[in-house]
């Protein structure tokens, strides 16, 4: 490019590098239709540097995905506008906007179930899920069951959602089951005869479902006293 007030002609600059950057560009790597994963490689190719680059802010992958999956989290507890008193649609909500954050970006949303970011959203959302719990009149053993029941229906649904994505692109929600039950009704009664019934589930509704269960769960646990 030439200089306009020298007319020598300087090179390009190399853009500048920080945390904030990386993590952008990755999740701009993660949205794509069809992207399983997000490599140093690939990122230095998307922001024109050498992948060596990321490495001095990022130790290694698993670093990487943390910051990312904490993000996205913190992306859906913006989407919160329920208040604390409703404890139970407050709940319903945080598995919601968990969901459609995580499955938006399949690369990172699909291994939420191995990632531990111990970062600020994910203190805040095991804050929002304990607390909410803790309205429900749960304590002590009952109140951490019922909030690691809740966190795995939640990050394994929405890792499953996010798998889902990114075989279909452009689809928020699909079917259960990826194909037509074909067994043999002498073998298998009951599955033939509940076939039609199992292709019709959604994923979102027995995603929905499950937290349901779990709530529902924390409502007779409380009641017990």
């Amino acid at each position: 490019m030439a200089n306009a007030q020298t007319g020598r002609t300087t090179p390009n600059r190399k853009p500048r590098l920080d945390r904030d950057t990386i993590v952008a560009a990755a999740l701009e790597l993660a949205s794509v239709p069809g992207v399983g994963s997000v490599s140093f490689r690939d990122l230095g190719t998307h922001l024109g540097v050498d992948p060596t680059a990321v490495y001095r802010h990022f130790r290694n992958k698993d670093e990487l995905m943390g910051a990312l999956f904490d993000h996205l989290t913190e992306l859906g507890l913006q989407e919160i506008d329920v208040p604390p008193e409703q404890w139970q649609e407050r709940l319903r909500q945080l598995a919601l906007k968990t969901r459609e954050a995580l499955s938006h970006y399949p690369a990172v949303g699909a291994e939420a179930m191995l990632l531990t970011t111990n970062g600020r959203a994910e203190h805040r959302a095991m804050e929002i899920i304990l607390d909410a719990f803790s309205r429900a009149g749960l304590e002590g053993d009952d109140l951490v069951r019922h909030y690691a029941l809740f966190a795995m229906q939640t990050l394994s649904g929405s890792a499953n959602a996010a798998r889902a994505r990114a075989q279909h692109p452009g689809e928020s929600d699909t079917l259960w089951l990826d194909a037509p039950l074909l067994v043999d009704p002498r073998e298998f009664p009951l599955v033939a005869e509940n076939g039609a019934r199992l292709a019709e589930i959604r994923d979102q509704a027995l995603y929905l479902a499950a937290i349901d269960m779990v709530i529902a769960s924390a409502e007779r646990t409380a009641a017990r006293g």
